[in-house]
């Protein structure tokens, strides 16, 4: 194999892949100098001349000329006088021989090696520039394809026919995928895992729900809207706190848009993903009170190490606080990073009662249905009519009845 077709190959595919001249000469240089130190234990005395828009290649050999009889002849940087002259005829002891080596001198072996050599240190620069190229993507949304659908994970290639990965836990639960469907997701991590790149993508993340804020409403993008945090049930629910220092834009207003124009694309590419945009504030009371929303707090009560607040409420406006299994709460507290505690306010006038809709996480929703259904809505009305009652009327099971009861009453004691 000749020189040339070593070059020409890998130029071609640097040129490809935008590497700098100096890399390319640099790998060049390394590939030959192994191949010459592997026949000859040294390469001190050789310089190698690599010229890559031509396929060029030059290996010269430098050694000094001593007398037959030196003790230093079989130095690696040494040469014989009588050898020497073989080389020219006029040549002297003390004079430097420059002997330029071909490539076949080394044989056929070791010309094939090289190449080897070179087609690995290819590969290895193909993994470290797709390492490099998502390492600074992380964050970011990227468009990739899926190509294979496996139990843990979707398998995807970018537009340079990259593998990339979506496990199973990035997924959204709603998603799902077909062969070459086109999907938006986030870069999350890129590490090398036994020396080959693994790209890792999200469409769970809070940062690929800002990406999709930043996409979706120039202000955000433009820096006039500031997202101060996103917290999110992927597929289920997501609170997203903004904040403007220009007082004439409305942040909310101008994220959701004109009949909610802006943040309904959002809404489809998570699933339907429910998302609260609320206005962020410094006052923790009114912020507290705006992460519960839709509910209506009537008072609260904030501990002396501002990690746990007591938040009070008409019974009406406790489910709305707690949410369907209990994502509202949940999220609220995650937005403002403190643990909230629900509790009913009642007034001296009013009987108790709590409203079938607080129990969601502790009754299946098609229980309460069915309660509904033949027009039991409180608890108390439920209690008063009896396990008996309960079983004819509806299409319960005994056990289920019970099971009811015994949550119900809980709530009284």
């Amino acid at each position: 194999m000749e020189a040339s077709v070593l070059i020409d190959s890998f130029a071609d595919f640097a040129r490809d892949n935008n590497i700098d001249r100096p890399t390319m000469i640099r790998i060049l240089e390394d590939v030959f100098r192994t191949m010459i130190r592997k026949k000859y234990e040294t390469d001190d005395n050789f310089d190698i001349v690599i010229n890559v828009d031509n396929g060029d290649l030059e290996i010269w050999r430098f050694r000094e000329i001593v007398d037959d009889n030196s003790e230093d002849i079989w130095d690696h940087d040494k040469i014989s006088l009588s050898e020497a002259t073989q080389i020219e005829p006029d040549f002297e002891i003390g004079e430097e021989v420059a002997e330029e080596i071909k490539l076949e001198h080394f044989g056929r072996r070791a010309v094939m090696t090289a190449r080897q050599t070179l087609i690995q240190k290819i590969k290895d620069l193909e993994k470290d520039i797709l390492f490099e190229k998502y390492k600074d993507l992380v964050g970011e949304i990227i468009h990739s394809e899926v190509y294979q659908i496996l139990s843990r994970e979707v398998l995807l290639i970018d537009a340079e026919g990259n593998e990339l990965t979506i496990p199973k836990s990035e997924q959204i639960p709603k998603d799902r995928y077909r062969k070459g469907d086109s999907i938006r997701a986030i870069v999350h991590r890129a590490e090398m895992v036994n020396g080959n790149p693994k790209i890792i993508l999200s469409r769970t993340s809070p940062t690929f729900l800002e990406r999709l804020f930043e996409a979706e409403v120039p202000e955000v993008y433009d820096g006039l809207i500031t997202i101060k945090n996103v917290v999110r049930e992927p597929g289920e629910r997501a609170k997203v706190a903004v904040e403007s220092y220009d007082d004439r834009i409305d942040p909310v207003g101008a994220c959701v848009g004109m009949k909610g124009s802006r943040i309904h694309s959002i809404v489809r590419e998570l699933q339907n993903e429910n998302i609260d945009v609320i206005n962020f504030t410094d006052n923790l009371e009114l912020y507290l009170a705006r992460s519960l929303s839709p509910a209506k707090i009537t008072s609260m009560n904030i501990s002396e190490d501002r990690d746990r607040v007591a938040v009070y409420l008409k019974p009406d406006q406790v489910s709305l606080a707690i949410g369907k299994g209990g994502q509202n709460i949940k999220l609220a507290s995650k937005l403002v990073g403190m643990e909230i505690d629900v509790f009913r306010e009642l007034d001296e006038f009013s009987e108790e009662d709590v409203d079938l809709d607080e129990f969601t996480d502790e009754l299946e929703d098609w229980i309460i249905d069915e309660l509904k259904r033949v027009g039991l809505d409180t608890a108390k009305s439920i209690l008063k009519l009896g396990a008996e009652d309960l079983i004819r009327r509806t299409d319960l099971e005994e056990e289920t009845v019970h099971e009811v009861i015994q949550v119900l009453s809980r709530e009284f004691e």
